[in-house]
């Protein structure tokens, strides 16, 4: 039919012109060519940059030795053509999922995801497990968290909202854990409180249910949630399901809702920072007035927003990301209660662009954080076993870590060059404890 609509009798338009638009169609049809042409030459230079990450630095030998595989490294002896499927929001039992962590890993390679993101709700308890089980899959982990916070706008305190911020960290995880960890425990005790007070409310509402069915569901320490709580309520009758229990009772603001001990949601991008991640606004489709809350949170730094979904929409999310030059990413926020109206593993399809770019962004900030790290660890290598919680190798600390992170370039630098040195001969056993230092 060419370019052109035909009306239903077959006969052209009335505004249809035989020859006058033929020269400027010609143009038009040429110009979408190049286009075509430039696109794809985008799309396979991301490709590449995005399996040179995956799989190794392009300017390394081919056949590394085994000791010199970081956690996020995969060696290329597992290569294969299939696309990287990248899963960046994922829950397990750790916080409000109802997968173990190597669970959550196993069924993410069912369903085809090279790269998951574990980022369970105010806790990394669930990462050693999960990096543990993806070696067998040669899939990479990246540490993440939910960070649980609460943004209130200065002009007017009465119309603050719940939000979640996503971290994303190297694989050494975060940079001062320590101060990561206060605040996220500062949330999770706040949890327990926050779930006792929706009890109340809902014994108000003649839905009474006990602590220590919540606290069963939920799992020795594991603080509990909402869904934990909507869990108790389905089991004692009160709804009928999951869903009813949060559209009728449990959503933000809702009859049984509480609050709990959530950082301020500026001040949780601002601790992300700080830590060495990325930090990323999660589901913004659901506040109610996200161009506030997106452009206040990038002037904290925010870096990115989740704007792709499973179900296709992108809910005018992707003009506020550019506006504010975001970062365009998603996931399936998958907790694996089943049912139909929960997105699996690895739907969320991300464009390879997408995922180039977040890496570019990523990379320089983990590199950051991998140095913290390690020279942390060198002015005191007792403390070895915060280094190694994300990471399970038992002997060179920093062949590992400086290998595949770092382009050649950045491997030769005069400072790297003197942590190599300064790590060289610092060697842990297998309980992370160092037997050998160098210049102590």
């Amino acid at each position: 039919m060419g370019d052109h609509v035909m009306s239903r009798d077959g006969a052209p338009p009335p505004n249809y012109s035989s020859t006058a638009d033929v020269g400027d169609k010609k143009k038009k049809r040429k110009k979408k060519k190049k286009k075509g042409k430039k696109t794809s030459a985008e799309q396979a230079s991301a490709t590449k940059y995005v399996k040179d990450w995956f799989y190794a630095d392009s300017t390394l030998p081919s056949s590394p030795p085994s000791s010199c595989l970081a956690d996020f490294e995969v060696p290329k002896s597992v290569w294969c053509p299939e696309p990287i499927v990248f899963e960046l929001h994922s829950h397990s039992i750790c916080s409000d999922g109802f997968l173990s962590p190597s669970a959550l890993v196993e069924r993410a390679h069912r369903k085809g995801v090279k790269v998951l993101a574990l980022t369970d709700h105010d806790t990394m308890a669930g990462i050693p497990e999960a990096i543990e089980a993806a070696r067998k899959y040669g899939m990479r982990i990246i540490p993440g968290v939910e960070i649980s916070a609460m943004f209130s706008p200065r002009e007017d305190s009465g119309t603050e909202e719940p939000v979640h911020i996503l971290a994303y960290y190297g694989s050494c995880g975060p940079s001062r854990f320590e101060e990561l960890e206060k605040c996220l425990a500062n949330i999770r005790d706040g949890r327990y409180m926050r779930a006792k007070d929706m009890l109340l409310k809902l014994k108000n509402l003649k839905m009474p249910l006990k602590w220590e069915h919540v606290a069963r569901i939920a799992g020795n320490g594991v603080a509990p949630g909402r869904v934990h709580v909507a869990r108790a309520m389905v089991e004692a009758g009160h709804v009928e399901n999951l869903k009813q229990a949060f559209s009728r009772y449990l959503y933000d603001g809702g009859p049984a809702y509480a609050t709990g001990n959530e950082l301020l949601a500026e001040e949780a991008v601002q601790l992300i920072h700080r830590t060495g991640g990325i930090a990323a606004l999660a589901h913004p489709w659901a506040l109610k007035n996200p161009g506030a809350v997106i452009k206040s949170l990038k002037g904290s730094g925010l870096h990115a927003i989740e704007v792709y979904r499973s179900d296709g929409k992108l809910a005018g999310l992707g003009d506020l990301a550019d506006l504010h030059g975001l970062v365009k990413l998603g996931g399936s926020d998958f907790h694996g209660r089943g049912g139909h109206d929960e997105s699996d593993l690895g739907t969320v399809n991300l464009s390879v662009l997408a995922v180039q770019e977040f890496l570019k962004l990523a990379r320089p900030i983990w590199c950051d954080a991998l140095r913290d790290v390690l020279l942390s660890f060198a002015e005191e290598p007792s403390e070895s076993s915060k280094f190694k919680k994300f990471r399970n190798h038992e002997k060179d600390v920093v062949s590992p870590s400086l290998c595949f992170w770092l382009t050649d370039e950045e491997r030769q630098t005069v400072e790297m060059e003197a942590m190599r040195l300064k790590l060289s001969h610092t060697v842990v056993n297998e309980r992370g404890i160092p037997i050998s230092v160098i210049g102590k």
